[in-house]
């Protein structure tokens, strides 16, 4: 492997996460962690904790507060899973579902804003390299 390009990308999406972090606020009400817990709920839903915190990769400590955080504010709800009642399931309520819209708007406005120049090749190279790193950092172990 190239040393310099492994140190380009490494800087690169440190500053990238830099970059997102720093704008996130403008871009909804939902902190980093709600919305990537809301946006996997929306997708795949209903889910255990066990299931979120294990997609997210968190520790379920994490992703229990994470969970307890977004129920006290009517964003999701729990409920016994039909199969195993002593197993809750985790659900969007209808104001979840409409902050979640709401940010995924402002997000999706705001990436369409700063890719406008890049073509529809360059955005398909983007999405296939972020979808690959992102499983690499899955699989990855330890």
């Amino acid at each position: 492997m190239n040393q310099d390009s492994l140190q380009s990308i490494e800087y690169e999406i440190a500053l990238l996460v830099r970059l997102t972090t720093a704008y996130s606020p403008k871009l909804g009400d939902l902190d980093r962690s709600e919305y990537l817990i809301l946006s996997e709920v929306n997708e795949n839903g209903p889910l255990a904790i066990n299931v979120i915190a294990e997609k997210l990769m968190l520790n379920i400590s994490t992703a229990s507060r994470q969970v307890g955080t977004l129920e006290s504010k009517q964003y999701i709800k729990r409920f016994p899973a039909p199969d195993n009642g002593r197993i809750s399931l985790i659900e969007l309520t209808n104001k979840g579902q409409e902050i979640l819209n709401i940010v995924q708007e402002s997000r999706y406005n705001f990436y369409s804003e700063v890719l406008q120049n890049w073509s529809r090749v360059e955005l398909k190279q983007l999405e296939d390299n972020l979808i690959r790193l992102n499983k690499d950092f899955k699989n990855r172990k330890g």
